[in-house]
């Protein structure tokens, strides 16, 4: 069953990138995206979950929600200038988000 929810979910992570950058087209709706994704999943870390819900949600739902690839193409798209600033903000963010809601 655990293969089954992993695929359902990395499904729906990666929908949800995609329907959010569609809708918001700017750097600002990956940023969002990427930031939430690290706070689902150090949530998730510091909570005592099965290996599956693991698997299930950390793995599959944030693994494709947050994707480096989608990074790397906006750090390059952004250009030198933008891109240093938007990676920057990015590392930070996501960071703070997953501290920040490991202690929730």
């Amino acid at each position: 069953m655990t293969p089954v929810l992993f695929a359902v979910a990395a499904a729906a992570g990666a929908v949800g990138r995609y329907a959010v950058a569609r809708w918001f087209c700017t750097w600002h709706s990956l940023l969002g995206v990427n930031t939430a994704g690290a706070a689902v999943l150090g949530w998730i870390l510091t909570r005592d979950v099965s290996e599956a819900t693991m698997t299930i949600v950390g793995v599959g739902l944030c693994g494709s929600l947050t994707t480096f690839s989608s990074f790397a193409l906006e750090v390059h798209r952004l250009g030198v200038r933008w891109g240093i600033g938007y990676g920057a903000l990015t590392i930070v963010s996501v960071t703070a988000a997953a501290s920040i809601a490991g202690t929730l």
